[in-house]
């Protein structure tokens, strides 16, 4: 045992009590101390330190500590620790601490062993914070010191200290390189310990694994990527593993079959269109370079492909040794020819981010590549020009009458058990109970399915054109279609077979689908002789063209049905159908994503070309508001004016007609009249003869005039309806749709009528006016005459007289002013009411026309938006067509199925 074990074990009293094992310690080194003071110069420092001991180890720690207070040689930094010690025994922390704090040692052994029992008492009086750092001083100081490591270990986990746990795991792994701190930080990181752990924190414990063990080396990887994807960190991982993996030599001897499907699972993650390309561009490389490198066998070929893509959109990006590995791989191994199914699901993928973008790809154009899935039966085009009785030739094959030359829409016959007649267009499918049931719109097609015998014994489905003619031949539905026939049968008629024209069809159909194979019928043959000689004709004509065509002429005779049988399984076989499907999916998703390239430039052009129209629409639609608002200004003028004058003219004739009414009342004068009471009487009648006189003439003559204003009324605003009516033909003109009705309110006139004959139909409502009764100085005087007089019969001829004659010649205009100002009240609120009840009548179209201008405005900031997402962001519709036409190319080199690519601007 050395001196710095016993010192450590509180036995360093051994050495000095050896050959004395029969003799109590503490008797032989008290005499040990005796015999040392004798001496003329004693060391008794040794003697007490081991003293100490003795105590220590019989838990006399006061003792102890008394001896070890003693020691002034070069065991005193010990004894100060074992003095520490003691007081850690006796619970006396604080000075324990202290104690320790002070020593003061080149002993590497006293200051490791220092510092893990000032990690104790640490520990011990709860000062965490305290711990951690010596803990990690230690370790830092002598992690090979006995269970430094692991007493470390043992406290962040107990009190979840994950950050300075994994810190000593990846520590101790790449110092020592022990797998079994491989399999700690493995489990921290499979329990969630690492949180948000920078990735090249791992890069160097990972290299090592990597030398020393590739499944743990891979377990490890996979588990950190799991920790990682979706987070924050996830990018930052992946191009530290890439990074770390491009670099390292060997691991071809292991099966990278975890790492490899995750490679698999992260590449295509990448590549789903959540990420813009500027995001990844950087990542992906390296990625496919790596997955290249490692992947297994299911991944190989993918991985291959993948790589090849990339490169063939992005030159240059990767490493060329990675495409000379790639190549290499993807010639040695079978291409995958199950690729239908993925090529339809990467279509379908095109469609719904092409609706969520506002492009509407069509359904007819989905049926179409959805029905290429369909590999029960080859399907068979039959074309041909209109005239050649193609028609018959289908029905006759069929076995009844189904279809007809006047049939102009495309029909898909197939055999099923049960009959369903289907339009399929652009909208959407809809059932239909016969051919004739077809819409007008030509852009359907029919899928005609039932029970259909020669169809279920060939394994056949037939696709029916209508027939090829006039100029427009060229854009017949045939041209459609061409991809979902997996071979063409074009009629021709045997009276003309082959001319210039059906030859001219058939070039260009050809031009369109350089790949199908086309064949022709010559229908109509009504002789041996004649077949023969139309079949040499037309064949010469035909291998001049169309050297592996096949030609049959048919006349309809029962003894062809077999030849004809024949003649149509040799040009419809299911060989390869699979692999042809795959390339006509192919071809649709090419052609797609080319229409949403096109749609991309049209888009920008569309949005200008938008903002220029509704910038113009605004305008018109302003000036329109404008126009209308002048109207609403005259049109209320002209009927205020027309019916303030009606008014007027009442009024004057009011004014006229009332003074005479009273002064006529004179003739209810006579010479016998109580002249005491003359004027109440007259004063009575007046108002009853005013009364009258509204009642009978005034009101049925206002009740008259009033309705032909409205009359009158009425006139002008259709008039201005008609007006509106133009005007809003002509925006609706512009819109391409009943958008403006622009409909004035005539309630308003209702109103008029209602308001009319309420206030011009019955007796008129009028105060009693005070006309005599009033205190004017003739009035007073002529009825205090009439009082003072009226008794005696002589001055009654004299005051008959003056009442007549005042009667007469009263002035009575404001009688008659007031009577108007009375019976012209409500009519004046009536007038005041029009301008209102006017703007009321315009209301709707001036509302309808500033609602226009207002979704202009919001058109044209919509666009300018667009306009400028667009512009400033392009691969914000770029990037995910990108990443399409990267799939696409994936699955083509795949399945074996090469064209010629197109370059994404």
């Amino acid at each position: 045992m050395t001196i710095d074990e016993q010192l450590i074990g509180k036995s360093y009293y051994k050495t000095l009590v050896e050959g004395k094992e029969n003799v109590h310690p503490i008797k032989a080194l008290g005499e040990l101390y005796m015999e040392e003071q004798r001496n003329a110069i004693s060391e008794l420092s040794f003697i007490r330190f081991a003293q100490g001991e003795i105590y220590f180890q019989n838990c006399d720690y006061e003792a102890a500590i008394f001896k070890w207070e003693n020691i002034n040689n070069e065991l005193e930094p010990w004894a100060k620790k074992n003095m520490a010690d003691a007081y850690f025994k006796l619970e006396i922390l604080a000075t324990a601490e202290d104690l320790y704090r002070s020593i003061q040692t080149d002993s590497d052994v006293l200051k490791i062993e220092v510092l893990l029992q000032l990690f104790s008492t640490y520990v011990a009086r709860g000062k965490l914070d305290f711990a951690v750092e010596v803990i990690n001083e230690a370790v830092t100081f002598n992690p090979d010191y006995r269970d430094v490591t692991s007493i470390a270990k043992a406290f962040f986990e107990k009190h979840q200290d994950w950050k300075n746990a994994i810190e000593l795991a990846v520590n101790e792994s790449i110092r020592t390189g022990d797998l079994v701190w491989f399999d700690i930080l493995q489990s921290y990181v499979e329990e969630g310990k690492i949180k948000k752990t920078e990735p090249n924190y791992f890069n160097e414990a990972l290299v090592i694994l990597f030398k020393a063990d590739l499944a743990k080396f891979e377990r490890l990887a996979v588990t950190l990527w799991n920790h990682y994807r979706n987070g924050d960190l996830y990018f930052t991982w992946i191009k530290e593993l890439n990074h770390i993996l491009l670099h390292m030599e060997g691991g071809s001897s292991h099966s990278w079959k975890e790492l490899s499907a995750v490679y698999h699972d992260t590449y295509f993650e990448l590549i789903n269109g959540k990420h813009l390309i500027r995001e990844i561009s950087h990542l992906i490389p390296n990625h496919l370079s790596n997955w290249v490198k490692l992947a297994d066998s299911t991944y190989s070929s993918i991985a291959a492909a993948s790589a090849l893509a990339w490169s063939e959109i992005f030159p240059s990006s990767i490493e060329h040794s990675a495409i000379n590995a790639a190549e290499k791989k993807i010639s040695q191994e079978m291409r995958d020819r199950n690729g239908l199914t993925d090529g339809f699901e990467l279509f379908k993928s095109v469609v719904s981010w092409a609706r969520k973008n506002g492009i509407e790809i069509g359904h007819r154009f989905e049926w179409m590549v959805k029905e290429l899935l369909d590999l029960k039966a080859p399907n068979l085009l039959i074309a041909g020009a209109a005239g050649n009785e193609k028609s018959g030739f289908i029905n006759q094959l069929l076995g009844e009458t189904i279809i007809d030359d006047s049939i102009s829409t495309t029909v898909m016959f197939k055999d099923n058990e049960a009959a369903i007649i289907q339009e399929i267009g652009d909208e959407g499918e809809r059932e239909i109970s016969h051919l004739f049931d077809v819409s007008e719109d030509s852009q359907t097609v029919i899928l005609y399915k039932k029970p259909l015998p020669f169809l279920r014994e060939k394994q056949l489905a037939f696709i029916d054109t209508p027939g090829i003619t006039g100029l427009n031949r060229f854009r017949n539905e045939v041209f459609q279609y061409l991809q979902l026939a997996d071979s063409l049968l074009f009629v021709l008629h045997a009276n003309h077979a082959f001319a210039e024209e059906e030859l001219e069809m058939v070039v260009k159909i050809r031009e369109q689908a350089p790949d199908l194979s086309i064949h022709f019928l010559i229908n109509g043959a009504n002789s041996h002789e004649m077949e023969q000689e139309v079949i040499d004709r037309a064949t010469s004509k035909v291998n001049t063209y169309f050297s592996k065509a096949k030609v049959f002429a048919y006349s309809g005779r029962n003894e062809q049905l077999e030849p004809l049988t024949q003649f149509l399984k040799s040009i419809t076989n299911h060989d390869n159908l699979e692999e042809k499907r795959t390339s006509k999916v192919q071809h649709y998703i090419r052609k797609t994503i080319k229409f949403l390239l096109e749609r991309r430039v049209e888009m920008e052009n569309g949005f200008i070309e938008s903002i220029k129209w509704n910038d113009e629409m605004v305008t018109k639609l302003t000036g329109a508001t404008n126009q209308l608002r002048d109207l609403e200004e005259e049109k209320a003028r002209v009927m205020k004016r027309s019916f303030t004058k009606i008014k007027d003219d009442l009024k004057v004739q009011l004014m006229e007609d009332i003074p005479k009414l009273l002064k006529g009342s004179s003739e209810l004068i006579h010479e016998d009249s109580d002249f005491g009471k003359i004027h109440v009487q007259l004063n009575n009648e007046m108002n009853n003869r005013i009364r009258h006189h509204l009642d009978e003439m005034i009101m049925p003559s206002f009740h008259k005039v009033i309705h032909q204003w409205i009359n009158e009324a009425s006139d002008e605003f259709d008039q201005a309806q008609e007006f509106l009516n133009e005007m809003g033909a002509g925006f609706n003109d512009l819109y391409e749709e009943e958008k403006l009705s622009l409909a004035c309110d005539f309630k308003v006139l209702d109103d008029w009528r209602r308001d009319a004959d309420r206030m011009t139909r019955g007796n008129v409502h009028l105060e009693n006016m005070n006309i005599l009764n009033r205190f004017t100085p003739s009035q007073f005087i002529l009825k205090s005459a009439g009082k003072l007089l009226g008794a005696i019969q002589q001055n009654k001829s004299m005051l008959y007289n003056k009442y007549k004659q005042f009667i007469e010649n009263e002035d009575y205009s404001e009688v008659a002013a007031a009577v108007a100002e009375q019976f012209f009240q409500p009519f004046e609120l009536f007038e005041k009411s029009i301008d209102r009840d006017v703007s009321m009548l315009f209301s709707p179209p001036l509302a309808e026309l500033q609602e226009a201008v207002k979704e202009s405005g919001s058109q044209i900031e919509f666009n300018k938006e667009s306009l400028r997402e667009i512009r400033e962001n392009p691969e914000l519709y770029r990037d995910p067509i990108t990443l399409f036409h990267l799939k696409l190319i994936q699955l083509e080199w795949m399945t074996d199925v090469r064209e010629e690519t197109y370059q994404i601007q």
